[in-house]
């Protein structure tokens, strides 16, 4: 492959960092996970996206060689449980979304974020609870074409963060 100046595509890396043009405010609340993998990718993805807040519930911990940047530049917040502080932020304005498999889910690919949301985690097996699905606004799911039936958490995570990202730039 030639590597001349006049080649059309040069790799860039680290470009500088776009400005959000938009003053949404997406929080992620993500339930007990199994795996610390799981939830430093979130947090990656997170700060990539320009997040500023994640809860957690349970002992997790981070895994900086994952998370990168977004266990420095995230605002952590641990919780034994979730249910109180979601409670508190829908009294703030947020939307409560979970991003799940249910009867009566929107497609993310239709689902219109509101400006404030938080967007709740089930755990990787078991998704999330009934306890907090009964208090959701709003439940999103991601269409699958193939199988398994979902995608892995940090990743849906991550589809789910972009699409809000993308929403509101």
């Amino acid at each position: 492959m030639e590597t001349s100046d006049s080649a059309k595509f040069r790799q860039i890396r680290h470009k500088p960092v776009l400005e959000a043009t938009s003053d949404a405010d997406l929080i992620v609340a993500c339930m007990q996970m199994r795996t610390n993998a799981n939830l430093s990718a979130i947090l990656r993805t997170a700060s990539c996206c320009g997040l500023q807040r994640v809860l957690v519930e349970g002992r997790a911990s981070v895994e900086k060689k994952i998370a990168r940047d977004g266990a420095n530049t995230i605002e952590i917040e641990k919780r034994n449980t979730l249910e109180p502080a979601l409670l508190q932020l829908r009294k703030e304005g947020y939307r409560l979304i979970g991003l799940e498999q249910t009867t009566n889910s929107s497609c993310l690919y239709d689902f219109a974020y509101p400006q404030k949301s938080v967007l709740v985690i089930g755990n990787e097996r078991s998704g999330i609870s009934e306890g907090l699905l009964d208090i959701l606004d709003d439940v999103v799911e991601i269409p699958m074409y193939g199988v398994p039936y979902s995608f892995n958490a940090a990743v849906a995570t991550s589809l789910a963060i972009y699409e809000f990202r993308r929403q509101h730039r």
